[in-house]
């Protein structure tokens, strides 16, 4: 396998899907080792700081790549394979940032409150131990929480020459912020440009489903990825596959339509690996799915639908290509 290491200088950074020239051109099985950078272009650095003071709020969700992937062509669909995921830093950062977030007044839900205030939470690693330290700022507690580690942002390019910002989840994935997207996993996502552009970003060190107040404990990653294409397939939303599920991340506003384009994704899938017609796929989906938030916070909300493999019969999603990465995986 060929392999590829890339930490990006500050001004190689993506900040869209689309309308970026690729960083690198890569073959079908190449393996990436990558640095990406924290949600906050490593901007917060204490609890005394404050995002309206030091944030530049066009620079956020730093991107790595895009990368160009020979040989993929609109229709097909791109896997990437999550091998591993170690924080960079040691710390992690989160924030309430003026509206934004689930529990305040934003720009499209308009209140006459003011802001939330702006507080930031510095999150100690301990590597040993395998854990972040939740500090209270305005009350008196710590917790060690479990390490968690995840891409916020995975995407192509979408289609139609259209360029999206890297804070916005939609069919080409981007800032889906679920923390299905682990080590572990791979991602299927259609390509609608020559190359499929997909970049990588955004790390978590752990994060709560649907992201409360929009910032889980972001820091700096140590990314190792396998790409590989599969010729046609492309799925109308994400799709990711773990050992033990598979998953489908839709993302739009209200939530409810979120987790609607989650759920007919999965009745989709549902139909390919096992035959189904529509209306039996809706009728197991409906006894054995499950439904994480995935953010509640973005231009757009993400919404899960995952179904545990234990309970369907054996099936070989895209012809066996995430027990194929997985076993690539352990050769590394």
């Amino acid at each position: 396998m060929d392999v590829v290491e890339f930490r990006p200088e500050p001004e190689q950074y993506a900040w869209t899907f689309g309308g970026v020239a690729p960083t690198h051109r890569i073959t079908p099985g190449t393996v990436l080792r990558l640095w990406t950078e924290d949600a906050f272009s490593g901007r917060l650095q204490r609890t005394s700081d404050k995002p309206s003071q030091v944030l530049d709020m066009t620079q956020v969700n730093p991107q790595t790549g895009p990368f160009h992937v020979e040989g993929a062509e609109p229709g097909d669909t791109l896997a990437l394979h999550i091998v591993d995921l170690t924080p960079a830093r040691d710390w992690g950062a989160s924030t309430t940032i003026p509206f934004f977030g689930a529990l305040t007044g934003t720009d499209r839900t308009a209140l006459l409150n003011e802001p939330l205030p702006e507080q930031t939470w510095i999150y100690q690693l301990d590597r040993a131990r395998g854990t972040v330290l939740f500090e209270a700022q305005r009350s008196q507690l710590e917790i060690e929480l479990p390490l968690a580690p995840m891409l916020g942002t995975v995407g192509v390019a979408p289609p139609g020459r259209e360029v999206r910002s890297s804070l916005v989840p939609d069919t080409f994935g981007g800032n889906m912020d679920t923390p299905e997207m682990r080590a572990g996993t791979t991602c299927f996502l259609g390509v609608n440009v020559e190359g499929a552009l997909f970049s990588v970003g955004d790390g978590h060190y752990r994060q709560g489903e649907g992201e409360s107040c929009g910032t889980a404990v972001e820091g700096a990653m140590n990314v190792t990825l396998i790409v590989e294409l599969i010729k046609g397939g492309a799925p109308a939303w994400p799709r990711l596959e773990h050992d033990d599920h598979y998953a489908v991340v839709g993302s739009s506003r209200p939530l409810e339509d979120a987790w609607r384009a989650s759920q007919v994704g999965m009745v989709g899938w549902l139909g390919e690996l096992y035959g189904l017609d529509p209306l039996d796929a809706y009728q197991l989906l409906t006894q054995i799915s499950r439904s994480p938030l995935a953010n509640v916070c973005d231009t757009n909300y993400s919404a899960v639908t995952k179904i545990e493999k234990a309970l369907l019969p054996g099936a070989d999603a895209y012809g066996g290509m995430h027990r194929h990465l997985r076993d690539q995986a352990r050769s590394l």
